[in-house]
């Protein structure tokens, strides 16, 4: 929780969903970027959900319980301290395309509060999991590998076939030379949601590869520096203050 939190309190918030190609992967993987956003005043939690590994699951089951963690977050606001309508979904690979499925993929009709996040937290994310025309080239055997995969058709859960002006603000950080999550498809998704009227910042990083954003070797000098983009991004969205400005303006007084 960030400091001097109070369960009065309207935070916005964020829920992290890990990435592992829907197979595996840790929670833990986002504390590092719970602890910064924390420190900015935010509450910031990772998910955990089902995956095939563990639970022999298709994404189909990690986003419907990435749908029940939005909810359950929501459903229980006020005990959080928790501003419900400034409530964002952030992931990496997998956990990316589980966030930007909650932002552009309609909820079951069934819902009674909303999965839908108010902005998505995108690191090298999956968002384009089909041919969007014709024209595209897109291997027949991916198409079946991602088929199993989902467990649907991958059409169904590619968040670039779904974009609309109802989608959330966003930002996307994604490595230019990634080979398992094509630089091209962030470039596209992006394109797609401008399109439709939505605010999309892609922040690319040359020669990047995939999981860039992740600590190696102790060194955490690129994950920080997306923390500084994603901090710009939220003080635009006035989720929380920018204390430079603070500063200059003490200054003054």
């Amino acid at each position: 929780m960030p400091e001097g939190w109070k369960a009065e309190d309207k935070r916005p918030a964020v829920i992290f969903f890990f990435g592992g190609g829907w197979n595996s992967g840790s929670p833990e993987q986002f504390a590092p970027q719970c602890k910064h956003l924390a420190s900015k005043g935010l509450i910031a939690m990772t998910a955990d959900y089902r995956v095939k590994s563990r639970h022999g699951t298709t994404a189909k089951a990690c986003i419907a319980d990435a749908r029940d963690a939005m909810i359950w977050v929501r459903k229980n606001a006020t005990k959080l301290g928790i501003a419900p309508n400034r409530l964002a979904a952030g992931g990496g690979s997998a956990g990316g395309h589980i966030a930007a499925c909650l932002g552009c993929i309609d909820p079951p009709a069934k819902e009674t509060l909303s999965s839908r996040p108010n902005a998505l937290f995108l690191f090298n994310p999956a968002c384009v999991l089909a041919p969007l025309d014709d024209k595209q080239a897109f291997p027949k055997e991916r198409i079946k590998q991602l088929k199993v995969r989902m467990g649907t058709n991958p059409k169904n859960l590619s968040p670039a076939h779904h974009t609309s002006k109802d989608d959330p603000p966003t930002i996307v950080f994604h490595g230019t030379a990634d080979p398992t999550v094509p630089y091209a498809t962030a470039v596209t998704f992006t394109q797609r949601l401008k399109a439709a009227g939505v605010r999309c910042e892609l922040m690319s990083y040359e020669g990047a590869k995939h999981g860039f954003f992740n600590p190696r070797g102790g060194n955490d000098s690129v994950m920080r520096k997306t923390l500084k983009q994603l901090d710009a991004f939220l003080i635009s969205l006035n989720w929380i203050e920018d204390m430079s400005q603070s500063r200059k303006q003490e200054s003054k007084n």
